[in-house]
């Protein structure tokens, strides 16, 4: 694992407060209905009106040409075209679910190519398709763009946000329903946003309580299957009554998340240790070589001068502060405990990663 600097900084996050209850959510806030989705729509389409941020490339010139063709004007083959006014753009938006036709929807407008702003353009008319190749929303509208960039003339320049994107607020007019058969259905299918067995009955037992014992049955961690009437206005506001029943979802499973980038550490509430013991300390070793000469002694012609080394090692080991847990230690033991070191985010991610290689602690050990 890397080692963090001292300039990162440690934020704990801790969910150990038992005196705190779990609040109830309600099932709309928790699930998501089965066929009940948005889609996504992307185009590619033309902005001009730009002042000179534009671009000429081989597939922007080409759309020019086509776009001027369909208005009755042929530009010749090797006629040159000025086109710094005008961007190649890709048009993406999100179709809700049950939209109508002549709803507005909002699209984001992106630069493809060499573009440097797309400040004060405008959209041509452009198809939006969706993955099957058919056409649901038309754009067509002036951007807002929030980012902008100058540059002066000796190269120099600053550039706010990003101006290559802008928004056209209610820019796209649906033209096509998406067709669902979430009215035909026997039953309504709610999935959970965080898969859970424990939720996914307890969502179930709600809905009984209220509306039947056998109207509900959880059929994985994620789905729970909901009778529901075929009558249309019966089934919406049968809909509107269950997703504001309120659930009480379970608590997630226990884990410690680490980011070793950031030096972050989540540690989650129903963290335990088992017997353990962590030592912590710094290893200091000092190496000292001292130069010396050796001389025969006075007077005795035989032997030479010559020069010696004296090498002393030397190993000093700083008071370790050691904490033994004994089984079933809580999460604020382990903190309190770590924090009372002094450890950096390194040392601590070391301890907790060496602690669930050991088998010390319970829980998932994630590290992003």
């Amino acid at each position: 694992m890397k080692i963090l600097s001292s300039k990162f900084i440690l934020i704990w996050i801790i969910l150990l407060l038992p005196s705190v209850s779990v609040f109830a959510e309600r099932i709309k806030d928790l699930t998501s209905i089965q066929g009940v989705r948005e889609n996504q729509l992307i185009g590619y389409g033309l902005v001009v009106g730009l002042d000179g941020t534009g671009e000429k490339t081989t597939y922007t010139e080409q759309t020019f040409r086509t776009m001027l063709g369909r208005f009755g004007i042929n530009v010749p083959a090797g006629g040159q075209l000025k086109i710094k006014n005008t961007a190649a753009v890709a048009i993406h938006a999100n179709l809700p679910a049950f939209a109508k036709k002549g709803q507005m929807i909002d699209v984001t407008v992106s630069s493809l190519g060499e573009a440097k702003s797309l400040r004060g353009g405008t959209l041509l008319m452009t198809p939006l398709k969706a993955v099957n190749g058919q056409v649901f929303a038309i754009a067509q509208g002036n951007l807002v763009v929030g980012g902008f960039g100058v540059q002066g003339g000796d190269g120099s320049s600053i550039t706010v946000n990003v101006p290559t994107v802008g928004r056209i607020p209610n820019g796209a007019s649906v033209e096509q329903t998406v067709n669902s058969n979430f009215m035909e259905q026997e039953f309504i299918t709610f999935n959970l946003n965080q898969p859970d067995f424990t939720t996914a009955v307890r969502l179930a037992k709600e809905i009984n309580q209220l509306l039947g014992s056998q109207s509900a049955k959880p059929i994985d961690a994620t789905s729970i299957q909901v009778s529901a009437p075929r009558d249309k206005a019966q089934r919406i506001n049968y809909l509107s009554v269950i997703e504001n029943i309120d659930v009480t979802p379970a608590e997630g499973k226990a884990k410690i998340v680490v980011n070793s980038r950031t030096g972050t550490i989540i540690i989650g509430k129903n963290i335990h240790l088992k017997e353990a013991a962590i030592a912590h300390g710094n290893l200091i070793i000092k190496i000292k070589e001292n130069q010396g000469v050796s001389q025969p002694a006075p007077f005795n012609a035989q032997g030479e001068t010559v020069e010696t080394q004296d090498t002393a090692i030397d190993v000093v080991q700083e008071n370790d502060r050691m904490f033994h847990f004994k089984p079933g230690a809580t999460l604020q033991q382990l903190v309190e405990a770590v924090n009372a070191v002094g450890a950096a985010p390194g040392d601590v991610m070391a301890i907790l990663e060496a602690l669930k290689i050991a088998g010390a602690i319970t829980g998932d050990l994630v590290v992003i």
